[in-house]
């Protein structure tokens, strides 16, 4: 007589009982990872929730000191646009947007990216971790890649037809905060997404020697330059400062405020090479050049405040204009 049995998934402890585990030679983080592994029982669900807890406490936690800074006259001078700051209620109306989107767009591809990743060869609840030499190139390539990716959606995401019905969202507050890094339509999150999962998808279906780990690094990077790079403040120790090639958020407000140029996420090289930084090029060179005027304070802000109002004007038109395209690309007869 033939019966089936129901296919039971093997639990953390059978896991590491198969794999000979020894746990005498870990470290303490390889220690803990293997503790919620146990604690939780069954890998999928311990390694779904921890990815989805990763991306909220890093979230949130990088927003954190920003909503701070933001009530604090002190930092105003490090502020890009000082003349806007984010209210409370902007705030909130921002943080309930990025729930929303968390819960019911990232929460499902974030549960569903590691059985994927898995099946190209990636490890999760395997222990010890692969070396620091492993994990920065892997991290370097996935910088690299999500860029360009970035670079070239979002510049999609500019075309009439998609601007006006996903990206616009994104484009509301023309002076960024920190959690408006991830305030987008849905379907914009799923989009962009792709640049910052895709690249580590793609080297496990070549390479199929990545850790999760790795990833949660990666991950963790990545959340910290979008919120830095929405923040709004260039402050003098921000990474830009050092590492000339940086985008930060001098780079990224430009964007906003000015609504063209500046497409990439966390290096200028594309839009440099592509020539699509040619406007914020022109800003900044003004800038410097009214830094040579010897101006006092109160003229020199008066004279800034004057560009970014023009600049943000000139914004406004072009915005207007890429609302006016139809889904063939021509401009509607008005």
């Amino acid at each position: 007589m033939n019966s089936t049995a129901p296919t039971v998934h093997p639990t953390a402890e059978m896991l590491y009982a198969n794999a000979g585990t020894d746990f005498s030679k870990l470290n303490w983080v390889e220690t803990q990872w293997v503790n919620w592994y146990l604690m939780i029982g069954n890998p999928i669900i311990a390694t779904g929730l921890m990815s989805f807890l990763l991306h909220e406490i890093v979230y949130f936690g990088r927003c954190i000191p920003f909503i701070i800074i933001d009530s604090m006259p002190y930092f105003r001078k490090w502020k890009l646009q000082p003349n806007k700051i984010p209210t409370p209620a902007e705030q909130w109306e921002c943080t309930k947007q990025v729930l929303f989107s968390h819960f019911m767009v990232e929460l499902p591809v974030i549960w569903l990216f590691h059985p994927m990743a898995e099946m190209f060869g990636m490890s999760t609840w395997q222990v010890p971790f692969p070396s620091w030499r492993e994990q920065l190139p892997q991290i370097a390539i996935f910088f690299v890649f999500e860029d360009f990716f970035h670079w070239v959606a979002h510049q999609a995401l500019h075309w009439g037809p998609l601007y006006k019905h996903i990206h616009k969202i994104h484009h509301k507050y023309s002076a960024p905060f920190g959690l408006a890094a991830e305030y987008a339509h849905p379907a914009e999150v799923m989009i962009l997404g792709t640049g910052t999962i895709g690249g580590p998808l793609l080297y496990c279906f070549f390479r199929r020697d990545l850790h999760i780990f790795t990833v949660y690094i990666w991950i963790t990077l990545r959340l910290f330059q979008a919120v830095d790079s929405h923040s709004g403040y260039d402050f003098p120790w921000s990474l830009q400062h050092f590492v000339p090639f940086w985008s930060g958020a001098e780079h990224h407000d430009f964007h906003h405020m000015a609504f063209v140029n500046n497409f990439s996420t966390s290096f200028r090289w594309c839009d440099r090479l592509f020539g699509t930084d040619t406007k914020y090029r022109e800003y900044r060179a003004r800038i410097q050049k009214m830094k040579k005027l010897n101006l006092s304070k109160e003229e020199f802000d008066k004279m800034e405040r004057k560009m970014m109002a023009e600049a943000e004007q000139e914004g406004l038109r072009a915005e207007a204009e890429v609302e006016a395209y139809s889904l063939l690309g021509k401009k509607k007869v008005e």
